[in-house]
Order: C-alpha cells, then sequence, then structure tokens
C-alpha cells in the first residue's frame, strides 16, 4: 500500500438501530480517608487544579510554589540574562524542537524581571547566589494566560510546555557566567509574586 492510497471504509447504515444500553448500577461505599494519611502537599490540589485551569482559559492563574509543579528563579532582565536563554536554547533543544527550546521563562518588563520555572525542590538546594533568587514554597507566584507572549504586562518569554522546566544546575552556572543584575530583593519579591499578571 502506498502512503497516498486511502484506507479501506466500512460502511454503516446513517439511521441504523442500535441495541439499548445495558443498565449501569454504581454501589456506595462508606469509605472514610484519615486526614493525616493524605499527602501534605494534596490539601491545595483542588486550588492548584483550578489555577492551572484557569491559565489553560486564558486567564491569569496564581500558583503556589513548590509541590510537584515547579519552584521559580527570578533575575533582572536584560542583554546578559537574555544571552543566557539563547544558550539554554541550545542546551534544552532536541530532535523537531523549535529554536526557543529553552524551558519556560515569565518576562516582566515592569520590573525587569525574569522568573524562570525550575523543578520543585531547587529552592531547598539553592545557594545564596548574587545575580538571582530562588523561591519555593511558601511564596506563590501569578502566571501569565499561555497566549500572552508579548507585552504589555507579564508574558512567556520561553512558552510554558509540559516536557520541560529551566535545568537550575545549567542556569546557575550561565547566571555565574552572564551576570544579569542587579537581582531583585527577596522581601519585594515575595510580596509582588503574586500580582505581577
Amino acid at each position: 500500500m502506498s502512503l497516498t492510497e486511502q484506507l479501506p471504509r466500512r460502511g454503516v447504515t446513517p439511521h441504523r438501530q442500535l441495541p439499548a444500553p445495558a443498565p449501569v448500577g454504581f454501589t456506595p461505599t462508606s469509605e472514610l480517608v484519615d486526614p493525616q494519611s493524605v499527602a501534605p502537599d494534596m490539601g491545595d490540589l483542588a486550588a492548584r487544579v483550578r489555577s492551572l485551569m484557569a491559565l489553560q482559559q486564558q486567564r491569569v492563574a496564581q500558583l503556589p510554589l513548590g509541590g510537584n509543579l515547579f519552584d521559580i528563579v527570578v533575575t533582572a532582565s536584560g542583554s546578559q540574562a537574555y544571552a543566557a536563554i539563547r544558550v539554554l536554547d541550545g542546551i534544552q533543544q532536541t530532535g523537531d524542537d523549535q529554536a526557543d527550546a529553552c524551558g519556560p521563562v515569565i518576562e516582566d518588563p515592569h520590573r525587569s524581571w525574569l522568573i524562570w520555572l525550575v523543578p520543585p525542590g531547587t529552592s531547598e538546594r539553592w545557594a545564596p547566589h548574587r545575580h538571582a533568587l530562588c523561591l519555593g514554597r511558601p511564596h506563590q507566584v501569578a502566571l501569565p494566560p499561555v497566549t500572552a507572549t508579548e507585552p504589555p504586562g507579564p508574558y512567556w518569554l520561553r512558552p510554558c510546555r509540559g516536557d520541560r522546566l529551566v535545568p537550575p544546575a545549567a542556569l546557575r552556572q550561565l547566571l555565574d557566567q552572564f551576570q544579569p543584575g542587579p537581582a531583585p530583593h527577596e522581601a519585594l519579591l515575595g510580596s509582588a509574586l503574586s500580582t505581577i499578571a
């Protein structure tokens, strides 16, 4: 069979009589779950799901950091930070990827920040850095809608994808090399993150 040859089609009578569906039975159960046995990060699962749904519906999503989603690294934006992104584009590019293969990065042009989404738990291992600040729990971040790919307002400089985050070790080395600055102050950053979008 050649690639251009059509597959055979099964003939279907449009107004045929279908058999009646079998009855569906549900067995009620009375299983009680001990609140202490639920994983600690499951308590906010519903809030996370609602936030992710908002993101898909082109609305701003406010998400808690940590858990099973991501932590963030915040740096200054500018030519030095953009140089780090270009190197990460090359590092993270695989096969059929587009040129913008770097993991998700949000640019906030109002505050001149880049917000790099890194694997959860990074904030626990991230040593203090002159050019970046890493945050996880208990902070929250407001993510712009996935369709926001240019200003005004915060936007996805590198798209949010389901298959990658920014690798923290490579990011840290590139921040040492390119030295974007100045790094945002943690006290200001913590209060501003939930209002960025």
